[in-house]
């Protein structure tokens, strides 16, 4: 397995490339509108970029996903997560597969589960990661997107303070409560990799460390 790493300093936006060397083929997650540097990073490893996914619908940066589809005939993995506000209108134009909790996305040997996540948006899902091309039967990890960040967790205001839902803020810190309670059944030893590192409005507090562990962040 291959994972790489992508780090917007402007937007503290981070995505990632997780590669099967073994058949070759490679997943975006949470990409960003530069989509050149996945390419060139992928034919460097020898790797063809078949798969894109987004944790959430971001606000803050422009997704990278739909040009990956056109482009490079990328499927989308997308949430069918939320209520009909929180759709993807864009899915049934491209080969798309819809996620719900407990769904798994397969690259190669590399296995994505989703977990419903849901607190900083409605749809807002996780993808732990097992890599069963190296041999294990338990996950490494986890890509949170904006639920979980080094330090601290994904803001349930921005909603009803920056787009004026009214009440948004109190139903979602409602659903960030449960989702954190999830997040407290999962292993200590899983890697925690976010969407975003210190100075990103999505939270308050972010690290600014690229990464850490379950385990850490249930200590803070």
């Amino acid at each position: 397995m291959l994972l790489k790493y992508f780090y917007d300093k402007q937007l503290a936006h981070a995505s990632y490339m997780v590669g099967c060397q073994r058949t070759g083929e490679a997943i975006i997650i949470d990409p960003s509108r530069n989509v050149a540097q996945y390419v060139q990073a992928a034919a460097a490893e020898g790797l063809k970029i078949t798969a894109t996914t987004e944790t959430h619908i971001h606000a803050d940066f422009v997704s990278g996903s739909r040009e990956l589809a056109d482009t490079h005939g990328a499927k989308l993995y997308l949430s069918d997560e939320g209520d009909a506000d929180w759709k993807y209108q864009y899915a049934s134009q491209y080969d798309s597969q819809l996620l719900k909790n407990g769904d798994t996305i397969r690259v190669g040997r590399i296995k994505l589960e989703v977990l419903h996540t849901p607190g900083h948006t409605p749809e807002s899902i996780s993808f732990i990661l097992t890599d069963e091309g190296g041999g294990a039967n338990e996950p490494m990890g986890i890509f949170t997107g904006d639920f979980v960040f080094v330090g601290s967790i994904g803001r349930p205001d921005l909603l009803e303070t920056a787009a004026g839902v009214v009440g948004s803020a109190e139903k979602g810190a409602r659903q960030l409560y449960r989702s954190v309670d999830k997040f407290l059944f999962l292993p200590d030893h899983l890697q925690v990799w976010p969407a975003h590192g210190a100075g990103s409005a999505c939270g308050k507090g972010l690290g600014a460390i690229p990464s850490s562990t379950v385990g850490y962040e249930k200590t803070i």
